[in-house]
């Protein structure tokens, strides 16, 4: 039995190290905090679920506004693309308790963990890519419907010390993903920041970085339109989520200052990493539970 002080102690700790992983790929906070409370605490996985969201607007809140600043992230591409994601955080929210209640979480996981999978191999071979060609693969071409709602927009990069110009595109494909992606959310509580991110950076073709931080910026609104409801039904507990928030926001911070110092390319492999990470994990959880 974990005493009380060793618990808080641990928690904030991990919650320190998933905030600042969090913060650097725009994931968000759960990716760490569901599998530690389920696995080494042996929390269920509704109650883990709840700690979770609550982290995960932690950490939108501590590095969205350190990002806001530094002029990256694209507020109105946010804005826009959190009509799918909150539509979607609901549904999943709803359905969490539905399948928790029915025995059929198990498909969740191992969809989720075989997408995650596939989507770092493309990354990966993304990368290659533009390693060759020393560019990133950035959409500068006028597009009708983006002009329209003006997603698009620049930013200057201190690492490359170049203005960077961009335009969105591919935009009804990226409200798909980010529905998907808000689903996700509200199914395991990990942010799925992982799925924004690829669909603002693969699909939209946004800069990496315009990515991750304009993905900070959505995953608490995201989170905070399931939350209510794992809170009205009773699976937000102070206690898990106290020493969970506070960590989060610590890491997020220390992660908005390594991020704007960072070469793209460095963020996309660790990014890889936590999706390969991510992936084999949700598709071992689905595994068990089959």
């Amino acid at each position: 039995m974990v005493g009380i002080e060793v618990y808080l102690i641990t928690m904030l700790l991990i919650s320190i190290v998933a905030g600042l992983i969090g913060s650097l790929v725009g994931i968000g906070g759960g990716i760490l905090i569901v599998p530690v409370l389920t696995i080494l605490y042996g929390v269920p996985i509704e109650y883990a679920i709840g700690a979770s969201i609550v982290s995960v607007i932690a950490t939108s809140s501590g590095a969205a506004s350190a990002y806001v600043k530094d002029k990256i992230t694209n507020l109105r591409v946010g804005m826009f693309l959190e009509i799918a994601t909150t539509t979607g955080a609901i549904v999943g929210a709803v359905t969490t308790l539905f399948l928790i209640k029915s025995g059929l979480s198990w498909i969740v996981f191992i969809v989720f963990g075989s997408v995650l999978i596939t989507s770092s191999y493309d990354l990966y071979r993304k990368s290659r890519i533009e390693k060759k060609l020393s560019k990133a693969d950035v959409n500068v071409t006028p597009n009708k419907l983006a002009d329209g709602l003006k997603l698009k927009g620049a930013y200057y990069d201190s690492v490359l010390k170049e203005e960077i110009k961009y335009e969105a595109t591919n935009v009804t494909g990226g409200l798909g993903v980010m529905f998907c992606a808000g689903l996700i959310s509200g199914l395991l509580g990990i942010g799925s920041g992982a799925l924004k991110v690829l669909g603002m950076d693969t699909l939209m073709k946004l800069p990496f970085k315009v990515s991750t931080t304009t993905s900070n910026f959505m995953i608490g609104v995201t989170a905070a339109a399931s939350t209510g409801i794992f809170y009205i039904g009773g699976f937000v507990n102070p206690i898990l989520a106290g020493p969970v928030a506070i960590g989060v926001v610590l890491g997020s911070f220390i992660g908005t200052k390594v991020l704007v110092r960072s070469r793209p390319s460095s963020l996309r492999l660790v990014f890889i990493f936590v999706l390969v990470a991510l992936g084999i994990e949700m598709f071992q959880r689905g595994v068990v539970l089959l």
